[in-house]
């Protein structure tokens, strides 16, 4: 004994002072730890949550151990729980985080349940020096450094100065921790900027700002503190000089109880956003070898300089000039220590365990020499944010969870599975998913793969960021820095997720729960059929030739000669536009047209052309079938390529119901023409020649055949009628010859061309313009459509207007198999059709109407009316005031407004009645009906009238001006102050700028906006805005079969969709759940065998459900949560006055802090939420009254 204490004051008299404390550090730890070197651990419990805690487990059961979770409230559920061999609740009635902080809770658990060691994991208690003295001061093990390490070197102020005291590079900064903003402004005047603060306690980007400017500073120093508060219990920050573009390489250490430090090589985390990394390489790429070696060597160094044990990082920062610093010390087991493990072949965790037990890195076989690096691994980090939203946290449901794996891959998870609750009080990561092959470029390409793969719904991820990443060139290139995220805006650009089987999924659940998606006009049910398509007799390739060869081949100009001088009656087909239109409400579906279009090119090929394009269908296709009318074109005229498409285009209102700027009209007739349509109708309601004009030249810049098409109303053939005389339809047609028409057409809407006036007019006609081609359009209301167009045929018409049979008559075209039938074997007008393909047409469509019994016209008409002479309602419109009225609860009130049609029409100044004319016609008349007005009580009740607005316009001049002129005084009585318009109103309109439009429907929906969709958008704002609504939400259901599209499929019924070539899903709906506390239900089906749910708000419970406000956008003093997350704190009260940027709410979200300020002055009016209210995106926190 006196010659060992001879010894150790010899020793300490020749030891300097640091090296004294160093030696007397390493005997106190020697021999504290040498009583317990060979003890074996038998239980350890996971201080943590997650995927960290599971892979603890993982390696203490490859090491027989036993292992212990902890869990709380909130996680009860999580499958970290379920992965250990005990599991205990924590904090109970505490705040998640809080909870996992408790340390003293901790401990006591683990001395109940004879735990001997504890592993902290990384985040939360990791790095708490309390915590790890109080597992010494309770015997029992800490597995990471002892608590005077955390201290020493787990301060950032701490581990820095050790740093200089080692000779390792550091980057100039304080000394000590600071806790004041004066402090942080001494050091800026400094040194200058820019500066970064960092949470003195902590890590993971918690606390971090960067400040690059004096004003910055007070804002972000305030907010850095806040969030170190919150995150570790301390806001105390380290602040230092930012160094701009650097590279931010760590390198992975491991040290024995005995002063033996070996390094694991380093891995390369640039890849950084808001300072969190998101993608990490190991060994970094492209490094220097010289330069490899000094960062190897000073982190070797400085972990020998302080006795450093078990896991641990020393990170640095390389600059462009290839200088490293040393930043910090992560002493605790990284996020990123699995891309080491793959390069190195060690096992990390096991190693802090047998660290733990006393092993020395010999007995682990981990000697320096022995530990080299094989391969190239990569980490990506998948988080539930939406990079598009600056990463904004995302909350929710998983709904389906599935994860690349394969040859090269491995995945650390534990919050992924199929109904899986992310909550906002945690860190956003869902899953590590890590590569591993020979080279750098060979574990991208295989981690692009394994995210490839991946399918996760019901909540948003980065997969798509992660992805631009991969393959942006510099990191293929391995040129990157801390800066590369914000530098390459590119990356922002997302793919988005189709999402569709999900997608579908949620719509099938809406219609089963809370009925069709749109409104039934009638009680009938669509049949539960699946229609026979009839066999095409086309065996070749290539489809038989047809007249759009003419055009295409010769142009409109000989098309319309080679019209002229056929030999016959040419046929055009509406039944897939007017005649649905008439008797089903334009209700028909993209797909039953498209299952017919090849019988159609094959069999019917000799018809003039296909009519599938109107103002309707382009309208309702959108408003409630959600279908693209473009994509109906496109389609359509892929499998009906040789027969001409014709559309009517409404002048200058081209498919809407108002005027629009001139260049819309011509966008408009470009982009239809090149999605397929070739002949242009063009017609104005008002027949007013100005619009016409607009439409003519519209269609022929387009390079398309225009149609001059006259409005027909009256009856030429009755001498008492002189408004609407022969004169006047020979003027119309004069004009329309001189504006360049190929084709005359008479338009007659209403079905009111009797057999004699058909023959007047058109031999009038024929006589006038010998070399025009003549085209006759009739509805069948009447019932004398068939000996019209016969009439018409006989005076000299080359084309007239058919459907088939069972979608004809009543309000809808005449027979085509009639008309066909009529003028077999005549000299001059037999029309070559076969009589057995109309049949096998017509049966086809004769099943398909049975899917549409919803909008099936009979069930309110049974047969035509001869009133239609009378009251002179176009056929669409007949049928839609019948369906009107049925809705209304107007069903036995028809007569009365069909009588009051009659009356508002004169009115109107006896106008000519089609889309939107006939439309104002029609509001008008059930205006007088609800309303109980006379024709008189219109007149002189006038002035204080709140007229539909579509009578207001049409009096202004909206439309343009009607043949005869308005009628007075009505019409100022009506308009009263309003601003006339003369002449054509879209003439004084502005152009729209097209190129802002798309720009700002991407920034909105997305790239996959097209030139047509801003068409679309620009005709039909609102209606386009939520079609684009409705496909987000519940996806491409044009892919459904129309049986199920109305109705949904029933519990146990088998669904096939289609997606695409290729690709088909098999949908089940298995059972929907009673009615939830939330106003939900849950649907459950079966989805390509998989198990998968989805909950369904019941709109019919929705008055009982604790349904949260949502702000009100176009309400500037409407305050919504800008993201999911729990409020924090509320800074304000009602009736305080507050002044634009002032700071009202500070939410948290996955620790980031969002601080939510007021965009208006004015007085605080009401608070709707409280501190710690878990919040959803748009969720209405306060109103304030706006001072203007």
């Amino acid at each position: 004994m006196l010659r060992l204490n001879k010894t150790r004051l010899q020793l300490v008299n020749t030891v300097t002072n640091s090296s004294r404390y160093r030696l007397f550090t390493l005997r106190k730890q020697h021999l504290k730890q040498s009583t317990a070197k060979n003890r074996k651990i038998q239980k350890i419990l996971v201080a943590n949550r997650g995927e960290i805690a599971i892979r603890v487990f993982r390696a203490a059961n490859e090491l027989d151990i036993r292992t212990v979770a902890i869990y709380t409230e909130q996680d009860a559920q999580h499958m970290h729980r379920q992965k250990a061999d005990e599991a205990y609740l924590v904090g109970r009635g505490l705040p998640p985080v809080a909870a996992y902080l408790n340390s003293s809770e901790i401990i006591d658990v683990a001395k109940q349940n004879n735990v001997d060691a504890i592993h902290p994991g990384y985040g939360f208690l990791s790095e708490h020096v309390d915590f790890a003295q109080a597992c010494v001061d309770a015997d029992i093990k800490f597995i990471g450094p002892s608590p005077s390490i955390i201290n020493k070197m787990g301060n950032k102020t701490e581990a820095r100065n050790t740093a200089i005291a080692a000779g390792v590079p550091v980057v100039p900064g304080s000394k000590d921790a600071i806790s004041s903003y004066e402090e942080a402004y001494e050091f800026c005047e400094e040194h200058g900027f820019p500066v970064i603060l960092k949470a003195a306690f902590g890590g993971g980007g918690r606390g971090m700002r960067v400040v690059t400017a004096a004003d910055e500073l007070p804002k972000l120093f305030e907010t850095a503190t806040s969030e170190a508060q919150t995150a570790f219990g301390n806001g105390s920050l380290f602040i230092e000089k930012y160094i701009e573009q650097p590279r931010h390489i760590e390198v992975q250490i491991l040290g024995d109880l005995y002063n033996n430090v070996v390094h694991l090589y380093e891995r390369d985390c640039s890849v950084q956003r808001r300072h969190q990394k998101i993608i990490e390489v190991a060994p970094a790429f492209n490094l220097d070898p010289d330069l490899r070696e000094r960062l190897t060597s000073d982190a070797v160094r400085l972990c020998q300089y302080v006795n450093y044990e078990n896991a641990g990082t020393v990170e640095f920062l390389i600059d462009k000039d290839q200088r490293h610093y040393f930043i910090e010390v992560n002493p605790r087991l990284q996020v990123e220590h699995t891309i080491t493990e793959e390069i190195t072949g060690v096992d990390i965790v096991q190693s802090q365990i047998r660290i733990a037990e006393g092993a020395s890195l010999k007995d682990l076989d981990l000697t320096q020499e022995k530990i080299l690096p094989r391969g190239s691994a990569i980490q990506c980090r998948l988080t539930t944010e939406d990079p598009a939203l600056n990463f904004q946290p995302d909350i929710g449901r998983l709904e389906v969870f599935r994860l690349g794996e394969g040859m090269g891959i491995r995945i650390d998870s534990a919050s992924g599975f199929a109904g899986a609750i992310i909550s906002p009080h945690y860190d956003s990561l869902l899953a590590k998913v890590i590569s591993y092959s020979t080279s750098y470029n060979q574990a991208i390409r295989k981690m692009l793969r394994s995210l490839s793969e991946c399918r996760i719904r019901g909540v948003m991820t980065n997969i798509s960021f992660l992805k631009n990443v991969l393959t942006h060139p510099q990191f293929n290139a391995g040129i990157i820095h801390t800066r590369f995220i914000d530098d390459n805006p590119e990356l922002f650009k997302l793919a988005r997720s189709q999402n569709r089987a999900q997608k579908l999924s949620k719509y099938f659940g809406h219609v089963m729960i809370n009925g069709p998606s749109t409104l039934f006009a009638t009680n009938l049910k669509a049949a539960n059929i699946n229609p026979v398509i009839p066999k095409s007799d086309c065996s070749e390739k290539s489809p038989k030739s047809g007249f759009r060869d003419i055009l295409i081949n010769h142009g409109p100009e000989a098309f319309a000669r080679t019209v002229r001088e056929n030999k016959g009656l040419l046929l055009t087909d509406t039944t897939m536009r007017d005649a649905h239109q008439s008797l089903l409400a334009t209700r028909v579906r993209t797909c039953d047209l498209l299952r017919v279009a090849p019988f159609v090119a094959s069999n019917l090929n000799k018809a003039f052309s296909v009519e599938m394009w109107g103002g309707a269908t382009f309208d309702v296709c959108m408003r409630f079938l959600y279908e693209c009318p473009w994509d109906r074109l496109i389609e359509l005229r892929k499998e009906i390529p040789n027969i001409p498409f014709q559309m009517l285009l409404r002048g200058a209102n081209t498919v809407g119901y108002t005027s629009y700027p001139d260049n819309l009209v011509y966008e408009f007739c470009k982009q239809a023409k090149s999605c397929g349509i070739d002949i242009f109708r063009v017609f104005d309601a008002l027949n007013y020649v100005p619009n016409l004009q607009l439409g003519i030249d519209a269609a022929k810049q387009a390079g398309a055949i225009a149609e001059g098409a006259i409005c027909y109303t009256g009856d030429v053939s009755d001498s008492s009628k002189i408004k609407y005389n022969l004169d006047y339809y020979m003027n119309v047609a004069e004009d329309l010859v001189k504006m360049g028409a190929h084709i005359l057409c008479i338009k007659d809407m209403a079905g009111l061309l009797k057999p004699s006036s058909a023959t007047l007019l058109i031999k009038s006609l024929r006589k006038e313009y010998p070399l025009i081609p003549i085209h006759v359009h009739t509805h069948d209301t009447a019932g004398a459509g068939v000996a019209s167009m016969l009439a018409a045929a006989d005076a000299g018409a080359d084309i007239v207007d058919v459907a088939v049979d069972s979608m004809s008559g009543m309000t809808s075209q005449p027979s085509m198999g009639a008309v066909i039938a009529a003028l077999r074997g005549h000299e001059r007008l037999d029309t070559g059709f076969s009589m057995q393909d109309v049949h096998a047409y017509s049966d086809y469509w004769e099943q398909t109407r049975q899917l549409y019994g919803p909008f099936e016209c009979t069930t309110t008409m049974k047969s035509g009316n001869s009133d239609v002479y009378d009251n002179e309602i176009p056929g669409g419109q007949y049928t839609n005031l019948q369906f009107q009225a049925f809705s209304l609860g107007l069903a036995s009130q028809f007569g009365d407004i069909k009588r009051n049609y009659v009356l508002a029409n004169k009115l109107l100044g006896d106008v000519i009645k089609v889309t939107p004319t006939s439309k104002i016609v029609g509001d008008l008349a059930q205006f007088m009906v609800q309303n109980n007005l006379t024709e008189d009580d219109v007149v002189n009740k006038a002035d204080e009238l709140s007229f539909p607005t579509s009578v207001v316009e049409f009096m202004q001049g909206h439309l343009g001006q009607p043949h005869g002129g308005f009628p007075e005084p009505l019409r100022s009585k009506i308009i009263k102050d309003r601003k006339k318009i003369d002449g054509r109103p879209g003439e004084s309109m502005e152009p729209l700028n097209f190129e802002k439009i798309k720009s700002d429907l991407v920034a909105k929906y997305g790239d996959h906006i097209r030139d047509v969709d801003v068409l679309s958008y620009a005709l039909y704002p609102k209606v386009f805005e939520e079609y684009q609504g409705f496909i987000e939400q519940f996806g491409p259901v044009t892919k459904l079969d129309t049986k199920f599209f109305f109705n949904g499929p029933k519990i146990g019924e088998m669904v096939i969709v289609e997606l695409e070539k290729g690709k088909t899903l098999y949908l089940k709906v298995l059972a929907i759940s009673d009615l939830l506390a939330s106003g939900e239900r849950e649907v459950f089906f079966e989805m390509n065998g998989q198990l998968r749910s989805v909950y369904i708000k019941d709109s019919s419970a929705s008055e009982n459900s604790d349904i949260r406000l949502k702000a009100d956008k176009n309400n500037n003093g409407s305050i919504g949560a800008p993201m999911p997350g729990m409020v924090q704190s509320i800074c304000v009260n009602e009736g305080d006055e507050v002044i634009q940027g002032d700071q009202l709410v500070i939410l948290n979200a996955m620790k980031m802090e969002t601080v939510v300020v007021s965009p208006v002055n004015g007085v605080i009016s009401r608070i709707t939420t409280n501190v710690g209210s878990t919040v959803s995106g748009d969720d209405l926190l306060l109103e304030i009254q706006e001072k203007l």
